[in-house]
């Protein structure tokens, strides 16, 4: 399909679509990035117009032009250590938290959850965080068997390519330092590409799931990291979000989001904590006391200074 002016109707269908479908909420000014995401798939289809691709979609049975759908109008936008500042307060004061929380309760499994985690970026980052702590004896004595590390996102393509664990030349160099690629990457034969450690690889489950769907099917999690996801949702989405996240997390674990996200209104259900210099949201286990304030906004609060820097190889300080 030829580049066109997108009539109105088209433009409403297809950000209803994705909002039902999702919950993203695409704005009234993205006409293009509608036509260029979705102009080659309407061509494949011998669609007519987007009027007809969404109908094609409505009507698939294998739900596959959905999923292209979904994957084209996704974004995808991720790379390693994302946020440096961030990735120091985990190391240095959230994580150290958490495992004293869980040592305490007993449980067998430290269980994480990355959601919507695009192409493998942010979860292998922290399984080699996680590597290199449990090897040096910096989380309370637990070893990579004892942590359990999920990784989800709805975009199956999307998936199935963080799940290979391969990288081109540039997806590689963005954020990755020297240090961390060559401990824990090797070039791949006969190409351009980068493979993360198959030990690593196979810690982290890959799986499938829409932020929309009550998380209850993946059990309960000590942490649960939900970065630059909620930014796309309408502010009712992203509540409803947020309170099926609490009903996930075990007693006091932490919700991390991302540097312009925070769960302002939502006083009741999270406290807010600076760990490290940065904002982390506890669960509240019970409502909190009337008259409580909500959460400050990460612009809005003071961040500590960062600690002083361990013996780990340093985190490259790109965001």
């Amino acid at each position: 399909m030829a580049s066109r002016t997108l009539s109105a109707q088209e433009i409403l269908l297809v950000r209803n679509y994705m909002a039902e479908a999702i919950g993203v909420s695409i704005g009234e000014n993205k006409a293009y990035l509608i036509d260029s995401r979705l102009s080659p798939i309407v061509t494949d289809t011998g669609a007519r117009d987007l009027l007809d691709l969404i109908a094609k979609a409505k009507a698939d049975p294998t739900r596959r032009l959905h999923d292209r759908i979904v994957d084209a109008l996704t974004t995808h936008e991720t790379f390693w250590f994302r946020d440096e500042r961030a990735w120091t307060a985990l190391r240095e004061a959230a994580l150290p938290s958490l495992v004293t929380a869980f040592r305490a309760s007993g449980r067998a499994k430290f269980r994480i959850w990355c959601a919507a985690c695009s192409t493998g970026q942010e979860p292998y980052t922290l399984a080699m965080l996680i590597d290199t702590l449990c090897s040096e004896g910096r989380l309370g004595g637990l070893t990579p068997a004892q942590i359990e590390l999920l990784a989800t996102d709805v975009a199956p393509d999307t998936l199935k390519a963080a799940a290979a664990g391969q990288y081109n030349a540039i997806e590689i160099q963005r954020g990755l330092a020297d240090v961390w690629k060559n401990k824990y990457f090797a070039p791949v034969p006969g190409g351009d590409r980068w493979a993360i450690a198959e030990s690593l690889r196979r810690r982290v489950t890959f799986k499938r799931f829409n932020l929309q769907d009550d998380p209850s099917t993946l059990g309960r999690f000590d942490f649960i990291l939900c970065r630059n996801v909620a930014i796309y949702f309408e502010e009712s989405v992203r509540h409803q979000l947020f309170r099926r996240l609490h009903t996930t997390l075990q007693p006091d674990g932490l919700l991390m989001l991302g540097g312009s996200e925070s769960l302002l209104g939502l006083a009741d259900l999270y406290a807010t904590e600076t760990l490290g210099g940065s904002l982390f949201y506890r669960r509240r286990s019970a409502p909190a006391a009337p008259g409580v304030k909500p959460p400050a906004t990460p612009s809005a609060t003071a961040a500590r200074p960062l600690p002083a820097p361990s013996p780990l190889p340093s985190v490259p300080g790109r965001r």
